[in-house]
């Protein structure tokens, strides 16, 4: 059971031999690693693997516990475990499991990797492999004009099998997995992989399990609106109506971590203003999105092209509140370089 499977995610990059991995320091006991198929979860598992972490792919939750008593006779290790829609049936009896874990100590850590309908239309269409919930219990696709049941006896329809039946067939198994797997979600820390390329996906699971998970971890991410608002932000500040860099013809080359950009923004009034107000905001509401026992807050600052304005906010912001402990910083647009 040991290893990755590799599912229908975004396409990989070529690699070389890694380099020796640093040593984590505030890694949880248990990372869980979930979330749609197609989303990324290869990508996720071999990061782990990488950084020193066991990984089990689809344990069943009904093997969850006796695992883990015997992983706890081998000596402590960190230990990645990917659960999704392959075994659907045992998915109700996950959330449960992960609180009784949590009283007893164990600190889990589960990561939920989300993307939009299109871009998981558009990886298993590069990729060509079919979706779990397409196949029967043999692991073969299943043939025309039958059907799936999912948990609560709802029929899935696959289709007669041209290529509109394929498409919508398709479409109907992402439909079925957000609802089997919506609760799961709700439970999780979230990352959308809609626009991430492998290496940012890596890079920031890696930052993610680095941190202590006991407190409220502060994320600040800059994002470009035209390319969609990051669908794991618990927050979201438009920053379009700030003055533009991008028109001046020396600046637009440049992104807001240049000196030129944030010396040229720090000069206008509505920045600073902007600036006190974001922060005026988190200082008041920060302690009681810690209160809620979230473990996460996902601060989205979007503006057009997320090179400019949204950059330069999120560098500032993230010293800030640097006193605050657990401080990221993701720039979206910029990362995917």
């Amino acid at each position: 059971m040991s290893g990755n499977a590799k599912d229908a995610s975004m396409p990989d990059a070529p690699t070389t031999n890694p380099a020796p991995a640093p040593v984590l320091l505030h890694q949880s006991d248990v990372v869980l690693v979930t979330g749609m198929s197609g989303g990324g979860k290869s990508v996720v598992m071999h990061a782990l693997e990488d950084a020193g972490f066991f990984c089990v792919d689809n344990l069943p939750a009904e093997l969850l516990l006796a695992f883990l008593r015997l992983e706890k006779h081998r000596g402590k290790r960190h230990v990645a475990i990917a659960v999704d829609v392959r075994s659907a049936g045992s998915l109700p009896l996950l959330i449960p499991l992960i609180k009784q874990l949590r009283t007893e100590g164990v600190a889990v850590r589960s990561i939920f990797l989300d993307a939009s309908t299109d871009a998981l239309m558009r990886r298993f269409s590069e990729t060509r492999r079919p979706h779990p919930l397409r196949q029967d219990l043999g692991g073969v696709m299943l043939a025309d004009n039958q059907a799936v049941a999912s948990h609560d006896n709802t029929m899935l329809s696959l289709g007669s099998g041209d290529g509109d039946d394929q498409h919508r067939a398709l479409l109907d198994a992402i439909h079925l997995e957000r609802e089997l797997l919506s609760a799961l979600r709700v439970e999780s820390t979230v990352l959308d992989t809609s626009q991430l390329r492998p290496a940012q996906l890596r890079a920031w699971v890696r930052d993610l399990v680095v941190v202590d998970g006991t407190s409220l971890t502060l994320v600040f991410e800059s994002f470009a609106f035209k390319h969609g608002v990051p669908s794991d932000a618990d927050l979201v500040f438009d920053v379009r109506v700030l003055p533009n860099p991008y028109y001046d013809r020396e600046l637009r080359p440049l992104n807001g971590r240049d000196a030129p950009v944030a010396a040229y923004l720090e000069a206008q009034p509505e920045v600073a203003l902007m600036m006190g107000q974001i922060s005026g905001f988190l200082a008041t509401w920060l302690p009681s999105y810690a209160a809620d026992q979230r473990s996460y807050l996902t601060v989205a600052i979007g503006c057009t092209g997320g090179q400019h304005r949204s950059v330069y906010l999120v560098e500032a912001l993230a010293r800030k509140f640097a006193d605050h402990g657990q401080v990221l910083k993701r720039h979206r647009e910029l990362d995917a370089r």
